[in-house]
């Protein structure tokens, strides 16, 4: 069995672990570095797995490392564990946004290793603290097919995945996938605040709100062979209210609106990523 050490004990990590033993991951295969004792003891209370403060302790432990700490860290954290761990062979697995795989491979060329390290980059949402997660993989050349179905299994263990034909479609998965779960509690924001408008109270409204977009959801989840514009269409009855709801919403121009959104994301990512 593989063993698998995260460099950072934040909420990814920690949905991550979750998901991993839920699944079967024995908890002693497991190892999580922090600098903070708290969070880490936190996950090892919890979980059982292993923790320390040393980030080369964990990657010499480890046959898959995944990194967890936040961007700007990464190249020193990656440094460090290349000048005094040899790496050959180990699979590393990035989830920090907005660094290339060039970005994160460099510095892992130290010391002993000058190979390029296999590394798969993951561009995971925030549901998957949840399991609903939805994330986009791309590998680098020197990632064998066992490695990515490791990578696979990893990330499946939090939700669902695609593989990326190239490193670009990273920043489409961050508009499609990574922000939008802001998208729809936005959406969810201006509703709750109008149900309140119209005489129900905060916690009526947050219900109301909360529970027909779980509703939703779920409808589009189980009913695989329809068409979202079909599922919508079946509640739109011609001339009837949730139709004068649409045609407002075409009217005020919506899709125009959803597309600007997620260019500007594209590109604010793009800009991040130099």
């Amino acid at each position: 069995m593989n063993k698998i050490s995260f460099i950072g004990a934040g909420n990814m990590a920690r949905a991550i672990i979750i998901g991993l033993v839920n699944s079967g991951v024995l908890a002693k295969n497991i190892m999580v570095a922090n600098p903070s004792e708290e969070k880490r003891l936190k996950l090892a209370q919890e979980f059982g797995v292993l923790q320390t403060d040393d980030n080369n302790k964990a990657s010499d432990f480890a046959d898959v490392i995944v990194l967890c700490v936040k961007p700007h860290f990464i190249s020193e954290v990656c440094q460090r564990i290349s000048q005094e761990i040899d790496i050959t062979g180990k699979l590393f697995i990035s989830v920090a946004a907005g660094r290339t795989v060039e970005q994160v491979q460099q510095p892992l060329v130290q010391g002993s290793n000058k190979a390029l390290p296999a590394l798969v980059r993951v561009m995971p949402n925030t549901p998957s603290q949840l399991g609903l997660g939805m994330s986009g993989l791309f590998a680098s050349n020197e990632v064998s097919i066992e490695q990515k179905s490791i990578a696979e299994k990893l990330m499946s263990a939090v939700g669902k995945i695609i593989w990326l034909d190239t490193e670009d479609q990273i920043n489409d998965i961050i508009a499609v996938a990574g922000s939008a779960p802001a998208y729809f509690f936005l959406f969810m924001e201006a509703m709750e605040k109008q149900a309140q408008s119209l005489g129900f109270s905060a916690q009526e409204s947050r219900m109301l709100v909360q529970q027909t977009a779980l509703g939703a959801a779920q409808m589009v989840a189980h009913n695989d062979d329809d068409d979202i514009s079909t599922l919508r269409a079946n509640v739109t009855s011609k001339g009837g209210a949730t139709h004068a709801a649409i045609e407002q919403f075409k009217h005020d121009g919506m899709e125009e609106m959803v597309k600007n959104a997620m260019n500007a994301a594209i590109a604010r990512a793009e800009e991040m990523a130099k």
